[in-house]
């Protein structure tokens, strides 16, 4: 029997989150945070959109998730995020508690991996869902971001 809300089920979300700040301009990463089979959060990058450094797409998702449980932690949620979280954001999901991260593309630059972030100890963090997806629509977004100017 298939399970139809599987990791790669989720991811497809995220991406299309991803997709819709691809369509603003912003840089395409999108999110979605899951519990018990079901998305009480979505969120994409609007870093541009509202002039704001901080609204990377996971601050947006763990604010909606957290307004939907009616509290700051995000115990039995999993974060589905088509980039690996930067500092920040995994410093936000420490903070938060969230069990579980899956990520779609790795960031060896700026990512939370190889900064050495710590995650909240019950944290589980697992990568390469979906990832050739997700590059390529981060490749295609610098492609044509640098063809413009």
């Amino acid at each position: 029997m298939e399970h139809i809300f599987d990791d790669s089920y989720f991811m497809k979300k995220a991406l299309q989150e991803a997709e819709i700040a691809f369509e603003k301009g912003e840089i395409p990463v999108g999110v979605v945070i899951v519990i018990d089979n079901k998305i009480i959060a979505r969120g994409h990058n609007l870093t541009e959109t509202l002039n704001d450094v901080t609204a990377h797409a996971e601050m947006q998702a763990i604010t909606a998730a957290a307004n939907f449980l009616g509290g700051k932690y995000l115990h039995n949620c999993t974060l589905y995020v088509t980039l690996e979280p930067c500092q920040m954001c995994a410093g936000a999901l420490y903070w938060s508690q969230i069990s579980k991260i899956v990520y779609g593309a790795r960031d060896p630059e700026r990512g939370c991996i190889n900064l050495k972030t710590k995650l909240h100890p019950k944290t589980v963090i697992e990568g390469g869902v979906m990832e050739t997806e997700a590059s390529v629509l981060l490749k295609r977004f610098f492609i044509e971001k640098r063809n413009l100017n």
